[in-house]
Order: C-alpha cells, then sequence, then structure tokens
C-alpha cells in the first residue's frame, strides 16, 4: 500500500483522507471563505417569494440555482429572472434542460441504471444541451448546472469558441458523482468552475477532495430525501474552515419531487422557497454564534455568475 499512496503523492494528489482536518487556506477571489446558496426556486413567481423572505429576515444569498432547467422556461421568464437576481447582484443558475431521466429511455428511471443519473444519451442530447445553453447566455443568463461529463467539456470548448461568454460559471450538479480527489480533478480541468460534492461525504473523504482542487465546492447542509436527507447545521464551522471557498447550500427535508416544475406546483413551490430561506438563517444563525469570523463574499463579487439585462446579454 505505501508504494501505491507513494504513487499518488508523486502525481500531486492526496494519499490518505486526513485523520486531523486542515485548515483550507484557499478563497474565493474577493478572499472570502463562503458563500450561501438556495436551490430549487422554479420560476418567477418561486423567486419574488424567495427575495421577499431573503429581505424579511435579512439574509445575504449569493446564489440562487433551479432544477426544472432552461428548457421549460419561456424567453420572458428567463429575462425576469435574470432581472431580478442582477439588481441585487445574486448569482442565478438554471440547469440544463433536456438530461437523462426527461429523455425517452427508461435507463436511468430503473434500479440498475440511477448511475447513469442526467447524463445525455447519444450526440442529439448533447447538441440540445448546447442550444439551451446558448439560449439562456442570448438572453442574459450567466450560470448553469450540467450533469454529463461530455457536456462539461464541451463547455469549456463553447467558452474557447466565443459561444458561451468566458464569465458564464458552470455548475456541475450533485448528481455527477464523482467523489474522490482524483475524479473531481478531472471535472475541474475539463470545465467545472463551481462542483457540487455528494451529500454523504465525510469532512475526512472532503479534505482530500479540497486538496486536490481549486474552484469552489457546493455543499448541502439540509439534503433533500432523495440525496439522503442529512441534516449538517452543526457542521458548518468545520465545513468553512476546511473546504473554503464553499457554497453552503440549503436544501429542505420532506420535499416533493417537483421537477419538471409548472404552475401545477407553483403553490407547492412558493411554500417550500420560503421554507428554504428559513433554514439559511439557521444556518446563517450558526455562523455568527460559533465562527463569526469566517469571512463571506458581499453581493456582486467577483466570480458570481451574475445575470445580464438586455443590453449586457450579448455574448459578444
Amino acid at each position: 500500500m505505501k508504494e501505491t499512496r507513494e504513487f499518488l503523492e508523486g502525481l500531486g494528489y492526496p494519499s490518505a483522507d486526513p485523520g486531523e482536518l486542515p485548515t483550507s487556506t484557499k478563497t474565493f477571489p474577493d478572499g472570502a471563505q463562503y458563500r450561501i446558496e438556495l436551490p430549487s426556486v422554479e420560476g418567477p413567481e418561486a423567486l419574488k417569494a424567495t427575495l421577499a423572505e431573503i429581505d424579511r429576515l435579512g439574509l445575504t444569498i449569493h446564489r440562487i440555482s433551479q432544477g426544472s432547467g432552461i428548457m421549460l422556461q419561456t424567453d420572458e421568464e428567463i429575462k425576469e429572472m435574470c432581472e431580478l437576481t442582477a439588481e441585487r447582484g445574486i448569482e442565478l443558475s438554471l440547469f440544463v434542460g433536456p438530461r437523462g431521466t426527461w429523455d425517452i429511455s427508461a435507463g436511468p428511471l430503473t434500479a440498475g441504471g440511477k448511475s447513469q443519473a442526467l447524463r445525455h444519451e447519444g450526440a442529439n442530447q448533447l447538441v440540445y444541451a448546447m442550444e439551451d445553453l446558448k439560449r439562456g447566455a442570448a438572453l442574459g443568463l450567466r450560470g448553469a448546472l450540467v450533469a454529463d461529463e461530455g457536456l462539461l467539456l464541451l463547455t469549456k470548448e463553447m467558452k474557447k469558441q466565443g459561444q458561451l461568454p468566458e464569465d458564464f460559471v458552470v455548475k456541475v450538479s450533485v448528481q455527477m458523482g464523482s467523489a474522490n480527489p482524483v475524479s473531481v480533478k478531472l471535472m475541474q480541468d475539463i470545465g467545472a468552475d463551481t462542483y457540487n460534492v455528494p451529500t454523504g461525504l465525510t469532512l475526512s473523504k472532503l479534505a482530500a477532495i479540497r486538496q486536490a482542487i481549486d474552484i469552489p465546492i457546493d455543499m448541502y447542509v439540509e439534503v433533500p430525501d432523495n440525496f439522503g436527507g442529512f441534516l449538517r447545521y452543526y457542521e458548518i464551522p468545520e465545513i468553512i474552515r476546511v473546504l473554503a471557498p464553499v457554497y453552503i447550500k440549503f436544501g429542505l427535508r420532506n420535499h416533493p419531487d417537483v421537477y419538471p416544475s409548472g404552475k401545477q406546483w407553483e403553490s407547492t413551490n412558493i411554500s417550500l422557497t420560503q421554507e428554504r430561506a428559513r433554514r439559511a438563517s439557521l444556518g446563517i444563525q450558526m455562523i455568527e454564534r460559533y465562527c463569526p469570523d469566517a469571512k463571506t463574499s458581499k453581493l456582486g463579487a467577483e466570480g458570481l455568475g451574475i445575470a445580464k439585462t438586455d443590453k449586457e446579454a450579448s455574448v459578444n
């Protein structure tokens, strides 16, 4: 085993999950250690309710993400979401629309095929996903979630060739599933700007990943039931210390699967977004109580995928 560990170390990777958790010296571009994310904000009405609750609770939220995706939003809805978040300096991240569980293949929906998750089958699905990204960017969007390694690599090439803006933030979904220092480093190398780690990894395993990568880690501290249902609030101070730069992400237990969402779920979505904001307030109070010196970003900070308005939306 010693020889194998030395081999990994020679390649620049950690060779063991650390027993004593090291303090990360890495930060966001502005020197911050953590930012806050609220996921599953499904459409403009849910976004308006989220922003109202953020204001009521006096919270600073840096990123708002959404699972139903670009494909199932009209141009007007995407523009409205872009405008609502841009005026506050909040990043908006929408999922790529066509993906494994919405394709005609039964594979991702079977017990044995769940490892396929949201990956794209065939060349056409990649083309559709690329079209989704291009449409979103043209409407002002500057952040999206992907869950396929091939599409991730293509986003890197699209940026190089001007088909996506260079400042477009590519967020890798928790459903990608890479869970060790080498595989997550590979995701960074092929285009990930932030990476949502699997929800059940111990801090020791996460510390090994942090040693291997420089991009921000996205970390659920309350996990939806279909990803494990964990509540890790008391770990937040150590998550910040060990994993910085990190997005602290507040999902929700007892959450119905609302994807793909629409008017049929609107009232439910609004109540869910309000409770997520409340959960975020609990987590932020944990930070204030146990690690008040931890540094967070101001809204509009460098590196946030803040959407553009109509006048700014051109890729070029």
